[in-house]
C-alpha cells in the first residue's frame, strides 16, 4: 500500500515544486474514489452544509455534523491526509472550547488536521493547538463562515490595502504554525505573491495558477449540481445530466413493465414450484 500523505511530505512537495492535489468528501463512497484516484488531500469541509445537508451557508452545520462525516470519510481512506473543517463558533468562544472541538475530529473523527478560517483574531487559538500536537490548516480570502459580514460570496482583497492586510495575515498564521494555508477568490497576483513568501503550501481555490495545490468542491468539478457553478470551478464531468438519464429510465422501464427482466429475477425449481397450492 502507498505510504499515508503527511503534512511532512506536503512541504517537501512543495521544496520540491510538485503540485498538491486536493478535494472534498462527506461521505463513505465518495472518500473512496477521490483517495483510490490519488488525491493528495481530502478535506471533510463545512461547505457540507451547503453541498449535502441543503443549507443555503455553512454557518448551520455543527462539532456533531463534522465529526458525523468526518467518521465517513476516515473509514474511505487509506492514503489522502484528512482534514476536518472546524465549524462556525466552534474556535471562536475560548481556547479551551477551540482544544476540545479539535480534539473531538482528531479523536473521534480519525481526521488527521484540520482547518480554521482567519488570519490574526484566531492566531493566538492555532498556536495552542500546533502547540498541542494537532496540526492546523489555514484559510484566508473568502471565508464562508463570515459570508455575512462579508456581504455574500464575492472576490476579497481586490484592494491594496486589503492585499496587504491579508499578507500580513498569511505571515501571523505561519508564525503560529500552519501546514498550509488556502486561499480563497482573491487576485491570482496576490496568491502568487503569497505563495512565493511563505514556505508552507498554498492551495488555491479561485486563487490562480501559481498557488502551491488546487482545492475544488467534488460535486462541483463533477457537475452534480447543475445550477451551481462560479467561475473558478472547471467541470471534468456532467453527471447531473447522466443521473437524470438513468432515474428518468429507471422510471419509464418500470411504469412500462420492463424492468426488472428475468435476468434480474429469481427462480423455483420445478419440483418446489409443483408443491405450491
Amino acid at each position: 500500500m502507498t505510504k499515508p500523505v503527511t503534512t511532512l511530505e506536503l512541504l517537501k512537495m512543495k521544496e520540491e515544486k510538485q503540485p498538491i492535489t486536493m478535494l472534498t468528501a462527506y461521505d463513505y463512497p465518495t472518500a473512496v474514489m477521490v483517495d483510490s484516484a490519488g488525491i493528495d488531500v481530502i478535506l471533510v469541509g463545512d461547505s457540507l452544509g451547503n453541498v449535502v445537508l441543503g443549507y443555503d451557508t455553512t454557518v448551520p452545520v455543527t462539532m456533531d455534523h463534522m465529526v458525523h462525516h468526518v467518521q465517513a470519510v476516515t473509514r474511505g481512506v487509506k492514503r489522502a491526509l484528512v482534514v476536518a473543517d472546524m465549524p462556525f463558533m466552534s474556535y471562536h468562544i475560548s481556547a479551551e472550547e477551540t482544544m476540545r472541538n479539535a480534539a473531538r475530529l482528531l479523536q473521534e473523527g480519525g481526521a488527521k488536521a484540520v482547518k480554521i478560517e482567519g488570519g490574526h483574531q484566531v492566531a493566538d487559538k492555532i498556536s495552542k493547538l500546533t502547540g498541542a500536537g494537532i496540526p492546523v490548516m489555514g484559510h484566508l480570502g473568502l471565508t464562508p463562515q463570515s459570508v455575512h459580514q462579508m456581504g455574500g460570496y464575492r472576490v476579497q482583497a481586490k484592494t491594496a490595502e486589503a492585499a496587504n492586510k491579508l499578507l500580513e495575515d498569511a505571515r501571523v498564521l505561519q508564525q503560529a504554525g500552519v501546514f498550509a494555508l488556502v486561499l480563497e477568490c482573491i487576485p491570482a497576483q496576490l496568491a502568487k505573491q503569497v505563495s512565493e513568501e511563505l514556505t508552507i503550501p498554498t492551495i488555491g481555490i479561485g486563487a490562480g495558477a501559481d498557488c502551491d495545490g488546487q482545492v475544488l468542491v467534488t460535486h462541483d468539478m463533477l457537475g452534480i449540481n447543475a445550477q451551481f457553478k462560479p467561475k473558478f470551478v472547471k467541470r471534468y464531468a456532467n453527471l447531473h445530466q447522466d443521473i437524470m438519464q438513468a432515474l428518468e429510465t429507471y422510471r419509464d422501464e418500470v411504469k412500462q413493465r420492463q424492468f426488472p427482466a428475468a435476468e434480474h429475477s429469481f427462480s423455483m425449481p420445478g419440483e418446489e414450484l409443483k408443491k405450491l397450492y
